[in-house]
C-alpha cells in the first residue's frame, strides 16, 4: 500500500461512505484535508462565505437526500460558525458529519491562539463528538461519527488537528453500514388491540400527522378514510402529507389556519402521528392516543392516554386491518366546511392590489405556486416568508419545502438553497427570504456565481424585521430596533453578475418572476411588500387581544396613528 496522510485516508472513507463534497471554507488547519480534496477528482470542495451556511447547506442536502452530508470550519472561529448551522441539522433530524479543525495537537491546553474546546462547544448539537489525538484513532473514529449520525439521524463531529491530519495513515477503510431503509420498529400485537379498541370506540378522530408519516402516505390516507377523520398537518409535515389529501383541513399552531385549530378541538380523540409539535396551548383537552419512533416523544408535550412506540408506517398498516369502517362523517364534513371557508379568506388575501398599493406578500407566493415547476424545492426564512409558504405553497409529492422549522432560525433560507441547487442541479431552486434574513448572511449570495448555482432568491422586502414587529405589537410593546434601511437588492444583484429585477408595483411581479424563474442562471427579484400584513395565528388569545390593544393606544398616544390606519387598510384581523 503507497503512503497516505491520516487527510487522504479521512477523504477515502468518506467516499466510500457515499460523500461526493464537502462544504466549507479553507483554512491553514485544514490544509491536509483540502490538499487531498484538490488531488481526488471524485470530490468538490464547495467554498462557501462563511462556515453557519456550509452547515445549513450540507443539512439542506441531508433533508432532500436521506443521506449522510459533511461540512467542515478550521480551527477556533472556523467550527465556531458551524454551530448554529448544525444546530439546526440536529433539531431537523437529518445526518450531517462535521469536520471541526483543531489547533497544533502540541499545544491543546494552553490557550493557544484560536483554541477552544470543540468537545465542549458540540455537545448540544451533536450525538456525537469523537477526538482525533493520533491517526490510529480515525478509523475508529470515523466509523463511529458516520454509523451514529445515519442511525440516529443527526449531527456527529470529528475534531481533527492539522498536524495530525498530515501524519502517515496507512490502513484499509472499514466498511460502512447500508441505511437500514427496511427496518422498522413496530409495536407489539396487545398495544395493536389497544389501539384499534380505542379508535373503533371513538365518535370523532381528528388526526394530528407529523414529519414522522413521511413514507407513509398512503397508509394516513387509508387510516383517515376509515376513520373519518380530518388530517391536521404540521409544517413539517407539509411535503408529506397535503398532497393528494382529501381529509387534509390545513395546519394549526401559531401560522395555522383556523380550520386545525377546529378540527383539533372539535374531536374526541386525537390521534398524534410521527409528531412532537411543540406549542402546548393548542392541543384539545379530550382523548389523545401518540404513536412515534422516538418513545422520548412520548407525552412531552401534553398529557397521552396511550402511547405507543412505533414506525408509523408500519404501525398504521397493522392497524388498517382491525379498524372498523365508520359511516358517521359528520365531524369530517364539519372540519372540512370548516377549512373550505378557512381556505377561501386565504385565497382572498392573495390578490394583486390596487395598482398604487404595495405588493401584498401572499400574492408574490401564489404566483410563484403558480409558476415555478412541479419539482421545485423550496426555502423560506423563518418570519413571514414561512408563514406565507405555509399557506399559499401546494406541495405535489415532488415538490420539497425546507426551512428552519424546529430550530427556528434567520438566515437559513439562501443557505438551504444552496445546499438543494449542489445537490440537485437540474431541479429548481426557490429561495423566499426575508431582507432581515437575507442581509443577515448576505455574503454568500456570491456563492450563487462563485459555483454557477441557478437559484432564483425573492426577497420580501418590508423594510423590517416583520414578525418581530408584529410580535411586539401583540404583546402590547411599540416597535423598537425593527427597521431596516435596505439597498435597491436587484442592483446589488445586478453589481454582482445576476440578474436582479425590482417590483414596486403589483402589475409588475407576474413579468419579473416570469423572467427570473425562466433565466439559466441565477436570478434575484426584490419585491417591495407591504409591511404592516398581519399574519394572524388560528386562535387569538385574550393575552394577544389585550396585547394589541395596549399597543394601538400606544401608537395614539405617541402621536403615530396613521399606523392604526395602515394596519386598518390590510384588514387582516378576521
Amino acid at each position: 500500500m503507497s503512503s497516505q496522510t491520516a487527510a487522504k485516508f479521512l477523504l477515502q472513507a468518506l467516499g466510500q461512505a457515499g460523500i461526493k463534497r464537502i462544504y466549507g471554507i479553507a483554512g491553514d488547519s485544514l490544509n491536509a484535508l483540502t490538499e487531498a480534496v484538490r488531488e481526488d477528482k471524485n470530490f468538490e470542495w464547495i467554498h462557501v462565505r462563511h462556515e453557519e451556511v456550509a452547515a445549513f447547506a450540507a443539512g439542506a442536502e441531508a433533508h432532500l437526500t436521506g443521506t449522510l452530508a459533511v461540512c467542515a470550519g478550521s480551527c477556533g472561529p472556523g467550527n465556531l460558525h458551524l454551530i448554529n448551522g448544525l444546530y439546526d441539522c440536529h433539531k431537523s433530524r437529518v445526518p450531517v458529519l462535521a469536520i471541526a479543525a483543531q489547533i497544533p495537537s502540541a499545544e491543546i491546553g494552553t490557550n493557544y491562539f484560536q483554541e477552544t474546546n470543540p468537545e465542549k462547544i458540540f455537545e448540544g448539537c451533536s450525538h456525537y463528538c469523537g477526538i482525533v489525538s493520533d491517526p490510529s484513532q480515525l478509523p475508529r473514529i470515523l466509523k463511529i461519527a458516520i454509523e451514529t449520525s445515519l442511525s440516529c439521524k443527526g449531527v456527529s463531529v470529528i475534531v481533527l488537528s492539522g498536524d495530525i491530519a498530515l501524519r502517515e495513515l496507512n490502513v484499509p477503510v472499514q466498511g460502512f453500514s447500508a441505511p437500514a431503509r427496511g427496518s422498522y420498529m413496530r409495536p407489539d400485537d396487545g398495544q395493536i388491540r389497544q389501539l384499534s379498541q380505542a379508535l373503533n370506540e371513538a365518535k370523532k378522530v381528528t388526526i394530528l400527522a407529523g414529519a414522522g408519516c413521511a413514507g407513509a402516505h398512503d397508509e394516513l390516507i387509508k387510516i383517515a378514510e376509515k376513520l373519518k377523520a380530518p388530517v391536521v398537518h404540521t409544517l413539517r409535515s407539509k411535503e408529506y402529507v397535503e398532497y393528494n389529501n382529501a381529509y387534509d383541513v390545513g395546519l394549526t399552531g401559531l401560522i395555522g389556519f383556523s380550520s386545525g385549530y377546529f378540527a383539533m378541538e372539535s374531536c374526541d380523540l386525537l390521534l398524534m402521528l410521527g409528531t412532537d409539535f411543540p406549542y402546548t396551548q393548542f392541543y384539545p383537552k379530550t382523548k389523545i392516543i401518540q404513536i412515534d419512533a422516538r418513545g422520548e416523544n412520548i407525552g412531552r408535550r401534553t398529557r397521552v392516554d396511550l402511547g405507543v412506540v412505533g414506525d408509523v408506517k408500519k404501525t398504521l398498516e397493522l392497524l388498517l386491518g382491525s379498524l372498523r369502517q365508520k359511516e358517521d362523517q359528520d365531524h369530517l364534513i364539519q372540519a372540512r366546511k370548516h377549512y373550505a371557508k378557512a381556505r377561501a379568506g386565504l385565497d382572498e388575501l392573495a390578490v394583486p392590489g390596487s395598482i398604487r398599493s404595495l405588493v401584498h406578500p401572499q400574492y408574490v407566493v401564489k404566483l410563484l405556486d403558480e409558476l415555478s415547476t412541479d419539482d421545485a424545492v423550496f426555502s423560506c426564512d423563518v418570519g413571514t416568508p414561512t408563514v406565507w409558504a405555509a399557506r399559499y405553497l401546494k406541495m405535489n409529492g415532488k415538490r420539497r419545502l425546507l426551512g428552519s422549522f424546529n430550530h427556528g432560525s434567520m438566515a437559513n433560507a439562501l443557505p438551504q438553497a444552496i445546499g438543494a441547487q449542489v445537490a440537485f442541479p437540474q431541479r429548481q431552486v426557490i429561495s423566499l427570504s426575508g431582507d432581515g434574513g437575507f442581509t443577515m448572511l448576505m455574503g454568500d449570495f456570491l456563492t450563487l456565481t462563485q459555483h454557477n448555482l441557478p437559484v432564483k432568491t425573492i426577497i420580501f422586502n418590508n423594510s423590517s424585521l416583520g414578525f418581530v414587529e408584529l410580535e411586539m405589537k401583540a404583546a402590547g410593546f411599540l416597535e423598537t430596533a425593527t427597521s431596516l434601511k435596505n439597498p435597491n437588492f436587484a442592483k446589488l444583484a445586478q453589481a454582482v453578475g445576476v440578474q436582479g429585477f425590482r417590483v414596486e408595483r403589483p402589475i409588475d411581479l407576474e413579468p419579473a418572476l416570469r423572467k427570473a424563474l425562466g433565466s439559466d442562471g441565477p436570478a434575484l427579484v426584490d419585491v417591495v411588500v407591504s409591511r404592516n400584513e398581519l399574519t394572524v395565528p388560528p386562535h387569538i388569545t385574550a393575552e394577544q387581544v389585550h396585547g394589541f390593544g395596549l399597543f394601538a393606544l400606544k401608537v395614539i398616544l405617541s402621536g403615530k396613528g396613521s399606523e392604526l390606519i395602515d394596519l386598518a387598510k390590510v384588514n387582516l384581523w378576521r
